[in-house]
């Protein structure tokens, strides 16, 4: 700043210099807030569960992706966000079976973003990667699945083998694309309710068939017991008849007599039987 003394008129005149100290000072914090602009778009975050794709003018960084947290990029970078936590797609088709016969099958897909290809999710399908891949993929995998199987085959002992037919198309389909298929599950199966109640009957009558099968094969093990008892008491029987002689008998006679003798019992043994010679013995 300059000053000049006017002595003809006694006083300070002022030079001018102050215009150019606020100009600099102006300049200054023109300076400051562009840079503190900068500092915070050159700042940006990743949220949990999610990558960051870095785009400069539209065109899709090739130096990696972001991870979960804080990150410095240049300020002319953007940072586009995709998650790769796991996620769920469920879908209700109306599908064809082997025979023609239209089901209706509620299945769901579990899946995750590979994040090693987000970038290049992002940059040849987008953002919106499962409407524009996962779903229609989906759809195509149940249609040829369930055209190969029976209706009833379907509704009975196939389920998890339709189940891991489908995994397989969709794994085999997404994961070069970047989405990981982790399960493919199917929740429901709605057959026509004609057919539905012949199957059920068919099933009543088989398991009716098994009962049935079941007492028969119960009542010949049975049968086959009793003949077994009845042929053990009939060698019993002649076993013992053939060790019991007229001689054997008198003497067991002859023995309980004795006994019944020798008892405190009130009665009367009459000795001398014409037939065997065994007492008579008459109770009073």
């Amino acid at each position: 700043m300059m000053t000049i003394f006017d002595p003809a008129r006694g006083r300070i005149i002022d030079g001018g210099g102050g215009g150019a100290g606020l100009l600099r000072l102006i300049g200054l914090g023109i300076a400051a807030f562009v840079l503190v602009i900068l500092l915070f778009s050159s700042v940006t975050r990743v949220g949990t569960g999610r990558v960051g794709v870095l785009t400069l003018f539209g065109k899709v960084q090739t130096g990696g992706t972001l991870g979960e947290g804080i990150h410095l990029i240049s300020p002319l970078k953007t940072n586009n966000e995709l998650s790769i936590q796991t996620q769920t797609l469920k879908e209700s088709a109306s599908v064809p079976s082997s025979e023609g016969l239209m089901i209706s099958l509620d299945t769901s897909l579990i899946y995750h973003l590979n994040p090693d290809h987000a970038a290049d999710v992002f940059q040849k399908i987008g953002a919106d990667y499962e409407n524009v891949v996962v779903e229609p993929t989906l759809r195509s995998a149940i249609r040829e699945a369930s055209a190969s199987h029976t209706a009833n085959a379907l509704y009975t002992g196939e389920r998890e083998e339709v189940a891991k037919q489908i995994f397989d198309q969709v794994n085999a389909q997404l994961t070069p694309r970047g989405v990981i298929v982790e399960k493919v599950l199917l929740r429901d199966i709605q057959l026509p309710a004609t057919l539905k109640a012949a199957i059920e009957a068919k099933q009543q009558a088989e398991q009716e068939s098994l009962a049935m099968s079941f007492r028969l094969q119960k009542e010949t093990q049975e049968a086959q017991r009793k003949r077994i008892e009845a042929a053990g008491v009939r060698d019993f029987q002649q076993i013992v008849a053939q060790g019991i002689s007229a001689q054997l008998l008198e003497w067991k006679g002859i023995e309980a007599t004795e006994n019944l003798a020798k008892s405190a019992n009130t009665k009367v043994v009459v000795i001398g039987n014409n037939k065997n010679g065994l007492p008579l013995i008459l109770g009073q």
